[in-house]
């Protein structure tokens, strides 16, 4: 499945809850999907700067495409990288990359966040897509 095509599911699921308790409660299960992340990877390198919480990612590059995984200890936090990952993981670098967050916007996320989760939100993003521009750059592929 495609980035865009991963972003519409998404936009499509949030347009089913009525208030934002029930996109909460979501978000929140996304996140306890994320269960597989050793404690051995949460680790400074790890560490992404610019969140308000601790959030751990990795990345790594199998058959030409970069497959992440996360972890944070808070849980909407955690709901929300699981999320990232979702529309991001297991795509090629140049997609990544070149690929919108218009999703984050359609489905409220930004709004509901106060102003440091949202940052912490971009921060994400940004290693995501950092990650992304390292396996490029270094002609992996």
């Amino acid at each position: 499945m495609s980035i865009p095509e991963k972003q519409q599911k998404i936009i499509n699921d949030f347009s089913l809850f009525e208030d934002w308790n029930d996109t909460y409660e979501h978000i929140i299960n996304v996140g306890r999907l994320l269960n597989n992340y050793p404690d051995s990877h949460k680790i400074e390198n790890n560490l992404i700067r610019g969140c308000q919480s601790k959030v751990w990612l990795r990345a790594e590059f199998v058959d030409g495409k970069i497959l992440y995984s996360a972890d944070s200890d808070t849980a909407i936090i955690k709901g929300i990288i699981a999320i990232l990952l979702e529309v991001f993981s297991d795509n090629l670098p140049e997609d990544i990359i070149a690929a919108d967050t218009h999703f984050i916007k359609e489905i409220g996320l930004k709004d509901f966040l106060a102003p440091t989760r949202a940052n912490g939100l971009v921060a994400m993003i940004n290693q995501i897509k950092e990650y992304a521009s390292m396996y490029k750059d270094n002609n992996v592929v």
